[in-house]
């Protein structure tokens, strides 16, 4: 039996945690609100984004002004930005390694699916991405299905054994989707929000970057030892 690795895109296989918070700052300095550091933004970081906001004192008003014509102000903010982030580290790692040993590789994201699909592209790992599990445009985005019941309704069309698959993610919501359809969590540290939130959500394993997660697939019988 083969594993399945659910990835989160932004924060855990993209390393945009700081391209995200410049996009924010732009935001907040154009209402004219103080703008944040990496750690108060990891403190307070929601989605939709318009929990952030509201948590860092913009009002209705702003951030309906913000959601106007599909967050177009942070899209257009942010998405030249994403074009010049990395993956985070050993992350091309696991995913060359998943592919070669034939394992499913899957991202389930609240971001959009054309821009993300020319992110992988633009980063040469399309190929080692089965499937794309995300919103279908601005218009849709956090309004239609939720990543859990997005994920669950492909595991029940591909009959995937959530013994074998794992979920990665830099969010408690991952841990919480894990804890729901029975799938082993797996938080990243680093991503979008702050350690301490990451394990009050009680994942299963908690790691700092990708190189980290070959020993966890391999204690659960999976990718013998290969060299470097």
């Amino acid at each position: 039996m083969k594993p399945v690795l659910v990835f989160d895109w932004n924060g855990t296989l993209l390393d945009d945690a700081y391209t995200v918070l410049q996009a924010t700052n732009a935001i907040l300095d154009r209402f004219d609100h103080a703008t944040i550091d990496m750690k108060t933004f990891r403190e307070h970081f929601d989605v939709p984004l318009s929990l952030l906001y509201r948590s860092l004192g913009m009002s209705h008003e702003e951030i309906e002004t913000v959601d106007r014509d599909g967050s177009a102000i942070f899209h257009d903010t942010y998405e030249p930005l994403a074009g010049k982030t990395d993956l985070r580290e050993g992350a091309r790692r696991v995913l060359e390694l998943a592919h070669r040993e034939a394992a499913s590789c899957i991202i389930v994201s609240n971001h959009i699916v054309d821009p993300l699909r020319s992110q992988l592209r633009r980063l040469g790992i399309n190929d080692y991405i089965n499937d794309v599990l995300a919103f279908e445009s601005r218009a849709t985005q956090y309004k239609s299905m939720s990543k859990g019941e997005r994920l669950r309704l492909y595991m029940q069309k591909n009959n995937l054994k959530p013994a074998s698959t794992f979920i990665i993610g830099d969010m408690p919501v991952e841990t919480d989707i894990a804890r729901n359809l029975g799938l082993i969590s797996i938080s990243i540290t680093g991503g979008f929000v702050s350690d301490s939130r990451l394990r009050a959500a009680h994942p299963d394993y908690t790691i700092c970057n990708h190189h980290e997660l070959l020993p966890i697939l391999q204690r659960h019988g999976f990718f013998g030892m290969h060299k470097s």
